[in-house]
């Protein structure tokens, strides 16, 4: 899907790009991980959960590249960001069921 594709580029811009001067909240990052995750998951949970069984171990395994590569790029690797990401796929996964369900009803 198209717009997993563009939403997959976006996270990776972000997370492989040398962090920011500005020092952020705590917990910020984590949040960020998650609902990135979340929302790259999403429009496949929603609009074709059939291609989950091949998606989701595509999306794990891509923020667990992300979180190998960033030590290259100027960043930490941080089990926990690829522990969120993963909690904000199946989040997705779960958000997207959901939504389907209430369609249904429509």
């Amino acid at each position: 899907m198209a717009l997993t594709l563009i939403l997959a580029l976006g996270i990776a811009y972000g997370t492989l790009s040398p962090a920011p001067e500005i020092p952020s909240l705590p917990g910020n990052d984590k949040a960020n991980h998650f609902q990135a995750f979340l929302l790259l998951t999403l429009p496949t949970a929603i609009l074709a959960p059939r291609r989950m069984v091949w998606t989701v171990p595509m999306i794990v395994a891509f923020g667990a590249a992300i979180e190998l590569i960033q030590p290259f790029v100027g960043r930490d690797r941080e089990f926990g960001d690829f522990a969120i990401d993963c909690l904000g796929c199946i989040m997705g996964i779960v958000i997207g069921w959901i939504i389907r369900r209430l369609a249904s009803f429509l």
